[in-house]
């Protein structure tokens, strides 16, 4: 998974070198603000990631929990 956020991060890192160029900025300008958009991107898709992730495992720990629980024979009284 992080190789997809880096890669999707550097991919929007060329886009801004692009379109910041295109502006006509001087080039410390233009690998300045596309290195921090690049760094934005990638903290915020690790972050929207990482809880995707935490919500998937809950989840599925409760899923897993709820049928031992209603398995036959889990029980004290069975």
């Amino acid at each position: 998974m992080n190789k997809i956020i880096l890669q999707a991060g550097l991919l929007v890192f060329f886009f801004s070198v692009i379109y910041f160029t295109q502006k006509g900025l001087a080039i410390e300008s233009i690998l300045l603000n596309s290195f921090v958009i690049f760094v934005m991107l990638t903290v915020l898709l690790s972050v929207i990631v990482i809880g995707l992730i935490k919500s998937i495992n809950k989840n599925s720990f409760e899923k897993i929990n709820r049928y031992t629980n209603d398995l036959a024979g889990s029980n004290k009284n069975e």
